[in-house]
């Protein structure tokens, strides 16, 4: 019963962590487009 109950929490843990890195790297993306207003290096920087 145990070695289902961790199975299921380390697949839920790399769902979260892959879920997390997508969306960590779009909200950076989004932030330093923000930030730069898509001029400073003419909005091809990322």
């Amino acid at each position: 019963m145990s070695d289902f109950f961790t199975k299921k929490r380390i697949i839920i843990l790399i769902i979260i962590c892959l879920v997390g890195i997508i969306l960590g790297r779009l909200v950076f993306r989004a932030f330093i487009n923000l930030l730069l207003g898509g001029t400073l290096f003419g909005g091809n920087l990322l």
